[in-house]
Order: structure tokens, then sequence, then C-alpha cells
């Protein structure tokens, strides 16, 4: 396992200062912005509690996969440390610091919808539809900033198969944990609460796509998701859906968070793709997290690098009206 050396990388140095003004500029000009009360709401974790953080717990039992085994991996440090997440804040430290106190356990999720037997179900029900397995994924921020992340978690798929969809179905919607006592970041409008994110089909079938339950093989941390969040590694992580406490199966497309905040900016598909920038900047390249400030920029790849794997999904489709 590797460990990196915590960071000292500020976010202007890891993306450009524009593209955070514009992202944060963006949210307020949509109507929501970050209101005082947000600070004030951080208050209630006094600062001597936020070093109560639970422990680094290993998984064990999982198997190592080929994905990505000659990808340089992100460190530990920068993974967990540089995140968006904005239940906890909207800047990058905001997850890790405001996060510590969430509690991840007992966790349930409701599968509901187009199946045949709609059911609660406990996390450990869930692990055990199929084998843990550790995916090493590229990982493509919107905002021009990537990561290389060893996953651990099981193929959606598995999931579905279990939950017995009917031939309705043709959708899946991931909802997440809207908590405001727990996230402090949910209590003023920055985005429309639950956070919702949602596939189609055949792109939550296919065997890139899982459900993580931690990185590292450790748990996965409160910053990134715990205890359960979607990984889609052709896709722009704000389709990475966080603390998901509901899957529905559903026969019309769901109308995702970032949808309705945005919907000229981001799209339901959010396939990475160099060749359609957003409106404002550019989506051909990107900057690898945890490298040297003075590194070059990463030419972007077509769905990330996963072309292979899903560019028959997308066959007939304009990919720039339906990005």
């Amino acid at each position: 396992m590797l460990i990196g050396k915590q960071s000292d990388i500020t976010p202007s140095e890891i993306t450009p200062q524009s593209v955070y003004q514009d992202r944060r500029q963006f949210i307020k000009a949509a109507g929501f912005g970050l209101l005082a009360t947000a600070a004030a709401g951080y208050g209630l974790l006094p600062r001597h509690a936020w070093a109560a953080a639970e422990q680094r717990k290993k998984i064990t039992g999982f198997t190592k996969t080929a994905y990505g085994a000659d990808e340089k991996l992100t460190p530990y440090d920068d993974v967990t440390t540089y995140n968006n997440y904005y239940e906890f804040g909207t800047s990058k430290s905001d997850p890790a610091e405001h996060s510590k106190l969430f509690k991840p356990t007992p966790w349930s999720v409701a599968i509901e919808g187009e199946v045949k037997n709609p059911r609660t179900v406990n996390l450990e029900d869930i692990l055990k539809i199929a084998p843990l397995e550790e995916r090493i994924y590229r990982m493509r921020c919107v905002e021009g900033w990537s990561m290389v992340i060893p996953w651990v978690g099981l193929p959606l798929a598995q999931l579905i198969k279990w939950a017995e969809p009917t031939a309705n179905a043709k959708f899946v919607e991931f909802v997440t944990l809207d908590d405001s006592l727990r996230m402090p970041g949910a209590r003023v409008p920055i985005l429309d609460w639950p956070y919702t994110e949602g596939l189609r089909m055949d792109e939550a079938m296919n065997p890139l796509t899982i459900l993580a339950v931690g990185l590292y093989g450790e748990v996965l941390p409160n910053q990134n998701g715990a205890p359960l969040r979607l990984v889609v590694p052709w896709k722009y992580g704000f389709k990475g859906a966080k603390a998901i406490v509901k899957i529905r199966f559903r026969e019309t497309m769901p109308q995702t968070t970032w949808v309705k905040a945005g919907p000229r900016e981001y799209g339901f598909y959010a396939n990475v793709n160099p060749t359609v920038d957003h409106p404002r900047w550019t989506q051909a390249s990107e900057r690898r997290i945890g490298g040297s400030v003075f590194s070059p920029r990463i030419k972007t790849q077509m769905f990330n690098g996963y072309a292979e794997q899903v560019a028959h999904l997308y066959s007939g489709m304009d990919l720039r009206k339906n990005f």
C-alpha cells in the first residue's frame, strides 16, 4: 500500500484560479451562494472535536485486479484532503475537516422503483452480493484536474442483478444522504439537496461501473463518500454520488442535481470529452494532482481513456448535444 506525504499544494497551484472563481461564481449566479450561516453552522463542530476522527481501518478479503496496474497512484493524502463534497463545504479542504465526526455506521440503502421486490438493505448485506475488488481508475474532475485512485468495491451490475429490476427500468437513480445535522454544508441551499445522480441502465451495467466502499485498501474515508459511493471512471467526477441512501430504478431519466443547477454547463451524461469545452474553460487538458506545480498539463483522453470499453454505449449519439 502506498501512503503519500501530506501535500502542501494550494488549490490555486493545482487548478487555474480562474476555474475556481468561475465555478464558485456559477454557484452564486445560480442563486445559491454560500451564506454566512454556513460558517456559523460549522461552529457547531468545535476544533478540538475534529481530533476525534475514526482510525483508518483496513479492508480484508478483497481481490486485486489488473485494472490500472500500470498507473502511478495519486498519494493517499492528496486523495483524502482535496475533495469536492459540498455537503461538507465548498473549499477543497472542507470535506476532510468538517466530516470527521460523521458516522457512516450503521447504514442502510433503500432499493426502490421498478424492481420486483422493493426493500431496504443494510450495507453488510450489500457487501455479500459480490466479492470486493480493487480497481485502479483515473478520475477526471470537470474543473480540469485528475487523480488515479485504487478503489475497493463491487460491480454495480451485480447489485442490479440481485435487485431484479423490471423490464420498465431504463435508468438508475442514486440519492445521497441529506442530513443538515451531520453535514453542515447541507444547511444552506448551495445545491438542491439531496444530491442526486443517475445512469442509463446500460451504463450502470457496464463492467467498469462500481460501488466503492474503500480506497487504498482501507475503509472509505468520510470525505470521499463513506460508506458507499458510485464510481464511473469514464465520466466527470461529479457523477460519483457519495453516501448513497437510495438506489431507485426508473423508466424515465432522472433530473440530476447539476443538471438542475446548470443545464447548459453540466449534462446528464457528463462523459469526459476533450473536444467539448466547459463554457468557461478548456477540457482538452488536465493537471494531475500530486505532481509538481511545474509539471506540464496532461492531454485529456476521450472517455478518460476508457473508450475501448464504453464507446459502443453511445454509438450514433451526438456527444456534443448529449454532453
